[in-house]
């Protein structure tokens, strides 16, 4: 085909999915292509899609029509997670030109050239997993104040529940050296904050390995990565996106709290309260060992902001089991919890286990998970009221005001003031708003 000259991308999922397709981005803009918005109207579209949930199919295919009313003649490509796993279903959406699998999607303009625009089925460029050897680096870049730089990517973890090791292969690594680099690239766009994504990285180098003891250091790992990036002095601000508690080392922890530059926020997935869940989903920790690790968080830095990750209805999860999670949650030192409804995964052990709990009691467990998150979050801000933090200040939805971040993760909002946008400045945190929301002082601390 023609070379067009407008692309346009949407993004589901994770923050990962978000730096890949900016990186996929910038291969468009060295070939000619302009970007524009998604509603503006491209010759191209691109779908970075997700697996986590069991909305993909139906996302997808929303999006897919959103495009084509957006552009009818557009050819539209669908890459990511839920095109590895499903290419031929996703191939059989009206509309979809061409798939491409794990190993192919950076490889996107290669077939862009010779794609045609033809009623029935979209072509379908995805290998086996196995392929996606060679790990790809990838950063965001987009609002000037964020961004998400990819260190590590696939899985060797095998949780019982999951499809990320079918979807983005085996666990590979960045070298130090290249995200350094790429961190010093992003610091001349005038980026402030850098969040570090990938799948596992604390798995970063071999890491697992020699933290377990089943092997020798063979490279860097994720303690080695974080120290240098912290000598980056054009970032004033890097974020740990997720990291195993198993590889979350009092090493790692020690070294955030006399950190310059690294901010006082760990998340950490937990999933299950109960150590028979965690047994059957293939964890590689016991809930006593969460303990310790929030417990020398907090030790560390008592002012510390902590996330959890956790699953409600997996099979087998009795509602004495759920509520287990409930109380060990409810009496955990931590922030905010991010909370999934499990859903059956085709091709992974869970999706075969007994004990299904049904989608109303899952529901259910949710919306309690959920109240608990705000109150966790509540009473974390509400500790803080009177301190002084430095906050970066962003864009709003709303255009009067401004939003942003404590290093430890509160979120404020402020009447706008255009200059602030994209400083980090010391500022008094006031009250909480009905939104639940810290309003800030108007006197600011430079």
């Amino acid at each position: 085909m023609a070379t067009p000259r407008t692309v346009a991308f949407y993004t589901l999922g994770c923050k990962l999915n978000y730096s890949e397709t900016s990186s996929i981005a910038r291969l468009f803009e060295g070939a000619g292509y302009t970007e524009v918005e998604f509603e503006q109207g491209a010759d191209v579209y691109v779908i970075n899609t997700c697996s986590v949930t069991d909305f993909a199919d139906r996302k997808c295919r929303k999006v897919v029509r959103q495009a084509l009313r957006h552009s009818p003649q557009a050819f539209v490509v669908v890459v990511g997670c839920y095109a590895q796993l499903k290419p031929e279903e996703i191939a059989e959406i009206p509309g979809v030109d061409l798939v491409l699998g794990a190993a192919e999607k950076f490889r996107i303009l290669d077939f862009i050239d010779t794609l045609s625009k033809a009623p029935g089925k979209g072509m379908v460029h995805a290998g086996e997993v196995r392929e996606a050897r060679n790990f790809v680096d990838a950063f965001s870049f987009g609002d000037r104040t964020r961004s998400f730089l990819k260190v590590q990517d696939g899985c060797n973890y095998k949780c019982s529940f999951c499809t990320i090791p079918q979807a983005r292969g085996a666990s590979r690594s960045d070298k130090v050296e290249n995200v350094v680099a790429n961190a010093w690239k992003i610091a001349e766009m005038g980026v402030k904050e850098i969040v570090l994504t990938g799948v596992n990285i604390g798995d970063f180098g071999n890491g697992t390995e020699v933290i377990e003891g089943t092997a020798p250091k063979k490279e860097a790992m994720f303690i080695d990565l974080i120290k240098e990036l912290d000598k980056v002095e054009g970032i004033s601000r890097f974020r740990i996106s997720s990291i195993e508690p198993n590889l979350c080392t009092d090493e790692i922890i020690d070294f955030v709290a006399g950190s310059q530059r690294f901010a006082p926020h760990l998340h950490m997935p937990l999933q299950s309260g109960n150590n028979q869940q965690l047994r059957l989903m293939r964890r590689r920790y016991t809930r006593e060992l969460y303990v310790e690790r929030v417990a020398r968080i907090k030790q560390q830095m008592p002012h510390a902001c902590i996330g959890v990750d956790v699953i409600v209805g997996f099979p087998g999860e009795t509602n004495e089991d759920f509520l287990e999670t409930y109380h060990f949650l409810n009496d955990l030192d931590i922030s905010y919890l991010h909370v999934f409804t499990y859903s059956e995964r085709a091709n992974t052990p869970a999706a075969e286990m007994d004990g299904v709990v049904p989608v109303n009691v899952r529901r259910e467990r949710n919306e309690m998970l959920g109240i608990l998150s705000e109150k966790k979050r509540r009473h974390f801000y509400e500790q803080h009221l009177g301190q002084n933090r430095p906050v970066l200040f962003e864009v709003h939805k709303d255009k009067n005001l401004m939003a942003g971040f404590t290093d430890n993760y509160i979120k404020i909002e402020a009447p706008l003031q255009v200059e602030l946008l994209n400083q980090v400045l010391n500022i008094d945190l006031q009250k909480i708003n009905r939104e639940g929301i810290v309003e800030i002082g108007l006197r600011v601390l430079v």
